[in-house]
């Protein structure tokens, strides 16, 4: 039986265990584009040249001609049927009149730990993973396709899954493995520092098991935002949640569920998917459910259930339809009401806040709004109060506005006005008002100016 008939049976006994698998991405092979300076594979009658100091698998599948190869100090070419290479003194191809020579890519820069370079055997729609369960988890079965050539960096650490499927073999001891790491195909295809263990006891538990990465999450997240700049991109939401494993915050919801002896992951998982993703009003919803480390809480009981707690996670694609918390509430509904049937003892909820940079009505209800408002009306005021108090300052100066002080007013008969004259007019003395307009006065208020010009005509 060959390989790729080896491979078969063994995703098969996968299935019978119920174990997860994960499949390894990238590769090295010849004739893939994105391992080439260029984005594409070289052209006709092109140079090439590999990295003189790595050591690298390349897998060959067709017939390439150039005018020179500088090869790698170690490697190998595995050449597929019809593939070989041929000698070409000058190139036919206009593209490679230039002369620059095509360079093959650090083979080295595919890591174990990062996220993007494994993919589940079963994507279901609306279904992901949080990041530290991108990577093989402890309890999975790792598969390296067998139809192309790769190079994997351990970093550091110590990695562990259920079985490693690589080169047409099986893995399942750490004895075997060992010994293959240390051979010279092992050091073509693995190299760096980190440890490569495995242990084939299966995931048992109906409850669902912890992935095991927790410790391997910040090698998780170096690798996963290198091209950010080691930065998480900003979220589209305030108050964005961050659930446990996820390296950056995310737009939706997060339930997290403490569960007794007759809760089934599976079975839960299936349900969420089924019954509530697939109905209309939940579009654009992805859902991540998993059992995770419980953060560590005062005054509880000890003991396996306290130390774990099932997550859901409810991401939105679109941030701002509020999907994802009308599904978690829903949640904790059915959790009151059929709690017990699924096994679920206890539930707590927590939300991102509204949208940012607007389209929605809902973002303009944040607080950070309310304060940017208050401080646009603060400075406004301030803005008009400048111009009034330099005016009335020029006045004072010029000696068109005056006014007394308080102690001075105190010497002043009592009952005497408290008005003061009209700086335009610029009139003399001062009006003296009749007892009934004295009186009239008295029943407005206490404060007035006497309009000379008026006071004139009336006299």
């Amino acid at each position: 039986m060959g390989a790729p008939g080896r491979l078969v049976l063994w995703l098969q006994l996968c299935v019978l265990t119920r174990a997860a698998l994960k499949i390894w991405v990238p590769n090295t092979d010849f004739d893939t584009a994105a391992n080439w300076s260029q984005n594409r594979t070289p052209c006709g009658g092109a140079a090439v040249e590999f990295p003189a100091d790595k050591m690298v698998s390349v897998l060959v599948r067709q017939g390439h001609s150039v005018t020179n190869m500088l090869l790698p100090l170690d490697g190998e070419f595995v050449l597929a049927s019809g593939a070989g290479f041929s000698a070409w003194h000058s190139s036919s191809d206009p593209d490679c009149s230039a002369g620059a020579p095509a360079l093959f890519l650090d083979p080295d820069r595919f890591s174990w730990h990062d996220p993007r370079s494994w993919r589940p055997r079963d994507e279901l729609h609306g279904l992901f993973s949080v990041d530290a369960e991108r990577v093989p988890c402890r309890h999975d079965d790792v598969v390296f396709p067998p139809d192309a050539s790769f190079r994997v960096g351990l970093g550091g650490g110590t990695i562990r899954a259920r079985s490693i499927w690589a080169l047409g073999r099986t893995y399942t001891g750490s004895e075997d493995l060992a010994a293959f790491l240390e051979s010279r195909a092992g050091r073509l295809h693995f190299h760096g520092p980190g440890a490569l263990s495995v242990d084939p006891e299966a995931c048992a538990d109906p409850s669902g098991c912890v992935c095991g990465t927790s410790e391997e999450q910040p090698r998780i997240c170096a690798a996963l935002l290198r091209p950010l700049g080691g930065r998480c991109p900003p979220a589209a939401c305030a108050d964005a949640v961050r659930p446990e494993g996820q390296c950056c915050g995310l737009c939706g919801a997060v339930l997290s569920l403490t569960h007794g002896p007759a809760f089934d992951l599976e079975r839960y998982r299936a349900r969420l998917l089924h019954d509530l993703l697939t109905l209309p009003q939940n579009q654009g919803l992805q859902a991540a459910v998993s059992k995770v480390p419980r953060p560590p809480r005062p005054r509880e009981a000890t003991g396996p259930e306290a130390d774990t707690e099932v997550q859901v996670v409810l991401a939105e694609t679109a941030p701002g339809t509020g999907v994802a918390g009308r599904l978690a509430r829903a949640l904790l509904a059915d959790v009151a009401e059929h709690g017990e049937a699924l096994g679920v003892l206890s539930a707590t909820l927590r939300e991102s806040g509204a949208p940012i940079g607007g389209g929605s009505a809902a973002g303009l209800e944040r607080p950070g709004s309310r304060a940017g408002l208050a401080g646009a009306v603060a400075a406004a005021s301030l803005l008009l109060l400048l111009p009034l108090s330099a005016g009335a300052l020029w006045l004072r100066r010029a000696g068109r506005l005056r006014w007394k002080k308080s102690d001075q007013a105190a010497d002043g008969p009592a009952g005497a006005p408290l008005g003061f004259h009209n700086p335009m007019f610029n009139v003399a003395g001062s009006v003296e008002l009749t007892p009934a307009s004295q009186a009239d006065a008295r029943n407005t208020s206490q404060s007035y100016f006497v309009n000379p010009l008026f006071a004139e005509a009336e006299a």
